[in-house]
């Protein structure tokens, strides 16, 4: 056992330093990256060791295992990129010296997309925002709470990005089929559906604020300040982090666009539908709710199982 381990951390030395010379002579990389690179690889031959696997014969199962443990040792996304990085690095050389048939790290999405779930409300912070909204004491708070108010329920109800709120058009609001036409990137067009506390603040907004704000001047843009100028990202995050204080946290448009979908998702709504609503153009990128899932999976199943419970 003792001699196989002294041969696979030896071979490993030997790849290790033909893949310095590499960096060094080839490419001409700086000490402190071929430091950090060598580094890193260290760390993934250490964690073959047990294996009894060489750098020459890891399974893409072991770079998986290898990321998986970075994550559980609490290592950030970005940290992680950069260990994964250095190892297809070093693949791509043995690959090119003919050393190697397959490269393990091939097709292993980087940890960017890795993603935790990002910082979302409760329920009951968000209806606490909104009631905020309501009673706060303005100079003009009538038309300008009516306005917020209408921007927090869209905010929610459809988990609209910042960029994509300020961009709404008067036209884009269809209360009669209780939707709205959504821009988000690449200009992609998506329609999405509001509940009826969205809609009646928005139908409240266009009957009597907006009228006030644009004055006798038009604008296409739905969400206006005074004078019927196009109100900004920063004032909306500036909105929305004021109402916030009353939950004792600070909030921002994204974490309600977040709170949207981890409450659709802990109450039973599939990822697909997720996906849609938020505009996301790939799974992977709404596959970071599927925690929210398996907790409510858990759920139901503790509460319905038999057996489910010790006897």
């Amino acid at each position: 056992m003792s001699n196989t381990r002294n041969v696979a951390t030896e071979t490993n030395s030997l790849i290790v330093c033909s893949f310095i010379d590499y960096l060094k002579v080839e490419k001409g990389l700086g000490a402190l990256t071929v430091s950090a690179y060598t580094r890193d690889i260290g760390q993934f031959a250490a964690f073959l060791d047990p294996t009894k696997r060489t750098l020459l014969n890891a399974r893409k199962e072991d770079v998986r295992g290898f990321i998986q443990q970075l994550f559980a040792n609490s290592l950030d996304g970005r940290s992680v990129a950069r260990k994964l990085s250095a190892i297809r690095h070093l693949y791509r050389y043995l690959l090119l010296d003919k050393r190697i048939e397959r490269d393990p790290t091939l097709n292993i999405p980087l940890p960017k997309q890795w993603k935790v779930l990002p910082k979302s409300l409760a329920l009951e912070e968000v209806e606490q925002m909104i009631a905020a909204n309501v009673t706060s004491e303005h100079k003009d708070s009538g038309v300008l709470a009516i306005r917020n108010q209408a921007m927090l329920e869209v905010f929610y109800a459809g988990a609209l990005r910042v960029s994509e709120i300020v961009s709404l058009k008067v036209e884009d609001v269809k209360l009669e089929m209780g939707c709205v036409l959504v821009r988000g990137k690449g200009d992609k067009e998506r329609i999405v559906p509001l509940g009826r506390s969205a809609q009646d603040a928005l139908s409240l907004y266009l009957r009597e604020s907006r009228r006030q704000l644009a004055g006798n001047k038009n604008s296409p843009v739905l969400f206006i300040a005074r004078g019927a100028k196009k109100i900004t990202r920063q004032r909306v995050w500036q909105m929305v982090d004021a109402v916030s204080g009353v939950t004792g946290r600070h909030a921002s448009p994204h974490m309600l666009r977040h709170s949207c979908a981890t409450h659709m998702v802990g109450n039973g709504a599939d990822l697909r539908t997720v996906q849609t609503i938020l505009g996301h153009s790939d799974i992977s990128t709404t596959q970071i709710y599927t925690h929210v899932a398996l907790d409510r999976l858990k759920s139901v199943y503790q509460k319905h199982h038999p057996r489910a419970k010790a006897r």
